[in-house]
């Protein structure tokens, strides 16, 4: 009998080729592990709320009463919910066409979209288009949907960093494409070399392959770095030399833990740049409900905004926005909170303001913690946490590691995280999910667990990580950069 179409062999083989180390092996060997009643610390994703963080008020007060408009009724509504947030689910509501079960248009409520387009507006100095915006079911459908558009074979190559947040490989390979790596810098704090991209694009096209857009993360996952204005710059430039659009992926421009590199938008640096560049280089912009200080993964709300993009073009990504009917409405309502924040006055802000500077007052804290512990370790090297929520040490296994890993039939660095989550309950994500330069080998942790926390947890990887150097050190050498 002929294979059925759900048969493994029979699967569409692009399907097979997607590899996403961030929910791969570690974390189905950590869910085993809990199942079996061990305690686990999941910092394989950036999960905020999973790890402890607790909801922001204001905003879900707001989406409370928006799923549940009977409530506004009720005349004990003020005793329950301050006016503010009454005011603002009956403006949400007013926007809607039937309140949160009813679809919106395709491309997310319009006056969300205007919500959008003034914080931009504000953030950049430059006017911005609420008919350019599109509400997403979270930034990754909404990267997903333009990769979609943008990549027609296997002869289409995509630019993307190296180590990278594996949504662009995973994705690059469902749809057939190919990813072209440039690879970043470590011991440049992760910086990036406009001579490697040249390469990059060189090597790629002496393969037949046309590369058609860059990727950018700013601040960087997993690597955790901002980029300058002037690399932003030079980014620019080269997309406009080598006739690419730019996939700015933001969604960490809230998550910054220093002052000397503060967020600033590609649309931004674009648009200062002036003419030719101004108006010829296409870029989609992302962002997210998910990160920052309210951490709203479950939620699922993102934007994407596009500059440059012809309006036939725009027709055609509405028409493919249009067959999921409409994004998540509640999610467009918490996009809406999220850009169009309280204002100093309103009865709500100053819990607001206390909660989300709490917040980011402790990310800031525990990505020194966490930078600080990883380099008092024994053959662990850690670049600070600039931004984004994670961290990104380099560890130099010895030889006689990475010799025990090929014997267990695994990567170096899988069997580095695989031991460390056996031994302390840490789950981490190896580096080799991300990709890394050869014999070089990183996990990637998130910063998220509590605060209180840190410091045992930290004690914990340092008794692992120094156990296991003393078994496998044999004083000859390490992999190292």
């Amino acid at each position: 009998m002929a294979p059925k179409a759900l048969d493994y062999d029979s699967l569409n083989e692009n399907v097979k080729k997607v590899q996403y180390a961030v929910r791969g092996e570690l974390y189905l060997r950590a869910s085993e592990l809990q199942k079996e009643g061990k305690k686990i610390i999941f910092t394989n994703v950036g999960n905020p709320h999973a790890l402890g963080q607790r909801p922001l008020t204001f905003p879900r007060q707001v989406v409370a009463l928006c799923q549940a408009p009977f409530l506004l009724d009720d005349p004990n509504v003020g005793l329950m919910f301050p006016a503010d947030a009454i005011a603002k689910a009956k403006h949400y509501l007013s926007l809607t066409s039937g309140g949160l079960g009813a679809y919106s248009d395709s491309r997310g409520i319009p006056g969300v979209r205007e919500e959008v387009a003034e914080f931009i507006e504000r953030r950049d100095g430059y006017p911005s288009d609420p008919e350019l915006i599109f509400l997403t079911d979270g930034a990754s459908k909404g990267v997903m949907q333009i990769l979609n558009c943008v990549i027609r074979g296997e002869g289409d190559g995509v630019l993307v960093p190296v180590p990278q947040y594996p949504l662009y490989s995973a994705t690059i390979s469902l749809f057939g494409g190919s990813l072209v790596p440039y690879f970043l810098e470590e011991t440049a704090n992760w910086g990036l070399d406009i001579q490697d991209l040249r390469q990059s694009v060189v090597q790629a096209r002496s393969r037949g392959i046309t590369v058609r857009a860059m990727v950018i993360i700013n601040p960087g996952n997993p690597t955790g770095q901002c980029l300058s204005e002037a690399n932003l710059r030079e980014i620019l430039r080269f997309c406009y030399q080598e006739n690419l659009v730019l996939f700015g992926d933001e969604v960490y421009q809230q998550n910054i833990y220093q002052d000397q590199r503060p967020f600033v938008s590609s649309k931004k640096v674009l648009m200062e740049m002036g003419l030719p560049f101004s108006k010829e280089v296409q870029l989609v912009s992302f962002h997210s409900v998910s990160k920052g200080y309210w951490g709203e993964c479950g939620q699922r709300g993102g934007y994407f905004e596009m500059t440059n993009i012809p309006p036939k073009s725009v027709d055609e990504i509405y028409k493919i926005a249009s067959v999921s009917l409409s994004p998540n409405v509640p999610a467009q309502i918490f996009m809406g909170l999220m850009v169009n924040p309280l204002k100093p006055g309103d009865i709500s802000y100053e819990q607001f303001i206390r909660e989300s500077k709490g917040i980011i007052e402790s990310l800031r804290r525990r990505a020194r913690l966490m930078t600080d512990g990883f380099n008092s370790c024994r053959n662990v090297v850690c670049n600070f946490t600039e931004g984004a929520m994670y961290s990104f040490p380099q560890i130099r296994l010895p030889p006689k590691a990475i010799e025990a890993a090929k014997k267990a039939g695994k990567v170096p660095d899988v069997f580095y995280c695989l031991r460390l989550l056996e031994a302390t309950g840490i789950s981490t994500v190896p580096g080799s999910g991300f990709g890394q330069k050869e014999g070089v080998f990183h996990l990637r942790t998130t910063i998220l667990p509590a605060e209180e926390d840190m410091p045992g947890i930290m004690d914990s990887f340092k008794k692992f990580n120094d156990e296991f150097m003393e078994k496998y050190e044999d004083h000859r050498g390490y992999s190292r950069m």
